[in-house]
């Protein structure tokens, strides 16, 4: 048995990550990825430029329907700052903070050399990768711990232990097809709900499309499920609906209402509150109001909002009247956001739900319901906000698993 690799399934963040933590230590290892290249989804993120890693992290912002204890502990597994070394000494890929937004880009802003970087260090470190091969079923071998993972062309490959990182069901043209979380059911685990997370959303009949190609920051507040959830950040109009990553960091509240009752999206357009907005609307004297809030707001926007506040656009401020003025405050610090959908898969950045995390070990990612199976990445049932919170989750628990399939 012990010529048979470590065989990971998936040549994604979590997958090679994984693949050059197990060939650390000497072990053979066998990394199977379904689509020609692999990393599709770090070619893609942030813009193509790749959000590596978070300048900071708070464990309370991540989603799970799991223990948060255990999620923790797993994310903790691996302290940002030594991420941080791992890529600028081992990886070779410097990394630079952009400090507006407080995330971790690759110096050169190419997210082909994050992936090419981690791709030649697994070569360098031995793992065997082959790529166009789509995994077809993983069984146990009947010795404990030895498993057989069959292709879809039918090939069949003896394993020591599997690592299963194939993603969840985000951005499928990336070649995430849900295949690990079937195997995963198929073996006996528990699987939390899935649904698209980091979603855009959509409103019906575009009541915003005029103000499409319209950006700024904006505070949100989702208030359901306990004490809700918030976000500060861009907010972008699009033809169909809302995005940016104030919007996707909120959307899971709204996906996962749909059907029930209506989830409230409340925004506050600018950095005022309620409070601020008062004292500078009561203490304008002259000029219009629709001026005033060109001041804090894109044109466009501060003029369907003024509207939308049923302000007439001729209003000056000494004659706004006090019930105007209470309508105007709301709109612009409580803004119900019209949505009635969201772009699903085919837009969400992450998948939530997946694998109960108590089904797996927190310090080895080993399966404790399949001993020898590992399990990692976006098919857990967690995930982070927009800025490399997911690529974190995705390099900690890669690792673990990998150190815990070569040490088992």
């Amino acid at each position: 048995m012990g010529a048979e690799p470590i065989v990971v399934i998936g040549a994604g963040a979590a997958g090679v990550t994984a693949a050059i933590f197990a060939a650390s230590t000497g072990r053979r290892v066998l990394l199977l990825e379904r689509t020609r290249d692999g990393g599709r989804k770090i070619l893609i993120s942030g813009g193509g430029r790749c959000n590596v890693l978070p300048a900071e992290v708070d464990p309370a912002r991540y989603v799970t329907e799991s223990s948060p204890n255990t999620l923790r502990k797993m994310l903790l597994s691996w302290p940002l700052p030594e991420q941080r070394e791992f890529f600028e000494r081992e990886v070779g890929t410097r990394l630079a903070l952009e400090l507006e937004t407080g995330k971790l880009f690759p110096a050169s802003n190419k997210a082909r050399d994050v992936r090419d970087s981690l791709y030649a260090l697994a070569w360098r470190r031995g793992v065997e990768m082959r790529f166009d091969t789509s995994v077809e079923d993983v069984q146990p071998a009947g010795t404990e711990g030895s498993w057989r993972v069959r292709s879809t062309d039918q090939v069949e490959v003896a394993a020591s232990s599997v690592i299963v990182a194939t993603g969840g069901l985000s951005v499928p043209a990336t070649g995430s097809d849900g295949t690990g979380l079937m195997i995963a059911k198929r073996l006996g685990h528990t699987l939390h709900p899935t649904y698209p997370a980091l979603t855009p959303l959509l409103a019906a009949g575009a009541p915003h499309a005029p103000l499409a190609g319209v950006s700024l920051e904006v505070s949100i507040h989702a208030p359901a499920r306990k004490n809700g959830v918030s976000a500060r950040g861009g907010f972008l109009f699009t033809h169909r609906g809302y995005s940016g990553p104030a919007v996707l960091d909120v959307s899971h509240m709204a996906v996962r209402a749909e059907g029930r009752a209506a989830q409230p999206i409340l925004v506050q357009w600018s950095l005022l509150d309620a409070a601020a907005w008062e004292r500078t609307l009561a203490g304008a004297s002259t000029g219009l109001v629709v001026t005033l809030l060109r001041r804090h707001l894109p044109d466009r926007l501060a003029g369907a909002l003024l509207e939308e506040a049923g302000v007439p656009g001729d209003r000056s401020a000494a004659q706004l009247r006090r019930d105007e003025r209470a309508r105007l405050v709301e709109t612009l610090t409580r803004y119900s956001l019209p949505w009635t959908g969201d772009e699903g898969y085919k837009k969400a950045e992450v998948t939530g739900g997946g694998v109960a995390l108590g089904e797996v070990d927190p310090r080895t990612l080993e399966s404790r319901v399949r001993p020898g199976l590992f399990l990692c990445g976006e098919i857990l049932d967690a995930f982070g906000p927009i800025g490399g919170y997911n690529f974190l989750w995705a390099w900690a628990t890669g690792r673990a698993a990998g150190r815990g399939a070569a040490a088992r």
